[in-house]
């Protein structure tokens, strides 16, 4: 009887920026990806004491890179007495989803990220910084794109996976990618996504390249005022902040919060695109936030090897370990008015 090897991945408890974490489980041929387990003590799930936690898989795609009958299997983490995980905030996700099935209601989400090679992002000089934004978004040439090769393998894996990707393009700053997902209803959204995720993660281990998921990267804001370099330190940038504080649907119109596309005047299709701010948004949660859902942030090395470039050393980097219990998040204002406050008071978060 032959067997085939089901990948189960996970969302992890680790706050306030959780991880994806995966094992390997040998499966005999015509059975489903079974119930299993795994030690939540080593993942921010559960003690010592009770370490027991147990993976529900939810959805499952062909393994691209391993190929043949193998699977990647995304898992719900559950308790042990059967109640979903507190970590796990799919669950709720799908029941939501199922009370408004009727609504047939489609998701895209475009997922940027920042390709790293050791301590900096890919295409970054040895010192100092690239040259402002300008030729890097959308562009072609090895001068002006960097990580192509990578890019392009997760886009193949994607696709072999069966994951309903939609595009891919370069962003504003050397190293920095996107790619879209859907449109496609929940809870699939959320899944897929998760899925696409880890194949980008996984994707870049043999290139030696990793990957931050941190939106309009707060290492170098290209989009703001040509020529400026400096360390962003978190929240929203000068393009950002002069959007106005309204809420209306304007057509085309990049800076408004709400736009629809072009396609909404040719075809009358119903569709909305709320521009989230520059924080993680989390797929499962329907949620924004500081302490929303990145890759985890870049090692202190990186870190220290950027601010040492800086013109400011005293600025900090990676603001997100603001506690995500502070009343200044819950009451969902930018992280930038927290970090400000912190520097102020000397007790700036490194």
């Amino acid at each position: 009887m032959g067997v085939y090897r089901a990948e189960y991945i996970w969302i992890d408890g680790t706050q306030p920026t959780q991880k994806l974490r995966s094992k390997t489980k040998i499966v005999p041929k015509g059975e489903k990806p079974p119930i299993w387990g795994f030690d939540g003590s080593s993942t921010q799930q559960a003690t010592g004491d009770r370490s027991d936690c147990v993976l529900q898989p939810v959805f499952s795609c062909p393994d691209p890179i391993r190929g043949g009958d193998d699977l990647l299997v995304l898992c719900e983490v559950m308790l042990v007495s059967g109640q979903p995980h507190p970590s796990n905030m799919r669950r709720a996700n799908a029941d939501m989803a199922g009370r408004y099935a009727s609504f047939d209601t489609w998701f895209g989400i475009e997922q940027e990220y920042t390709l790293f090679r050791g301590m900096r992002p890919l295409g970054f000089p040895d010192s100092g910084f690239p040259a402002p934004q300008g030729g890097y978004y959308c562009g072609v040439g090895a001068d002006e794109v960097f990580g192509r090769e990578v890019v392009e393998a997760h886009l193949d894996a994607c696709l072999k996976a069966g994951l309903k990707i939609s595009g891919i393009n370069a962003e504003v700053m050397p190293g920095q990618w996107e790619f879209q997902v859907g449109p496609i209803n929940a809870p699939q959204i959320g899944d897929q996504l998760w899925l696409a995720r880890w194949l980008l993660y996984r994707v870049g281990e043999p290139f030696g390249v990793s990957a931050t998921l941190y939106p309009k990267h707060e290492l170098l804001d290209q989009r703001d005022a040509p020529g400026l370099r400096r360390l962003h330190r978190g929240g929203r940038g000068a393009r950002h902040a002069t959007r106005p504080p309204h809420r209306e649907l304007r057509i085309r119109d990049r800076g408004a919060p709400h736009r629809a596309p072009r396609d909404v005047l040719l075809q009358g299709v119903p569709l909305r695109r709320e521009r989230p701010r520059r924080v993680g948004a989390h797929p499962v949660a329907g949620r924004e936030g500081p302490a929303g859902l990145h890759r985890g942030s870049p090692t202190e090395r990186q870190c220290r090897s950027l601010r040492d470039d800086a013109s400011h050393p005293r600025d900090r980097l990676w603001r997100t370990r603001v506690k995500a219990s502070s009343g200044r998040e819950a009451a969902g204002r930018p992280c930038r008015q927290a970090t400000e406050r912190e520097t102020k008071k000397g007790r700036g978060i490194g």
